[in-house]
């Protein structure tokens, strides 16, 4: 009966996560960008721009970018 006991608590901490800092991470950079953009912005960009953020490691191409900001509406550009 104890061996059965060891081999369950054995089996329940394999299956449980180890570590809870990519989920850390990811609030700790939501911390960041509320305290500093809170009242300069709508919170789908909000949104997008913590995204951005927590998945840094993830490639978008410039072209594309440019293309979709392009197509959504014309905008004022102050060029120095």
């Amino acid at each position: 009966m104890l061996y059965l006991n060891i081999r369950i608590i054995f089996l329940i901490s394999a299956v449980r996560p180890s570590s809870t800092a990519r989920n850390e991470r990811s609030f700790s950079s939501l911390k960041r960008l509320k305290t500093y953009l809170r009242s300069k912005m709508v919170a789908d960009r909000l949104n997008g721009l913590s995204l951005m953020n927590i998945h840094q490691n993830i490639d978008i191409p410039s072209d594309v970018i440019i293309d979709k900001f392009s197509k959504v509406r014309p905008h004022r550009m102050a060029f120095l």
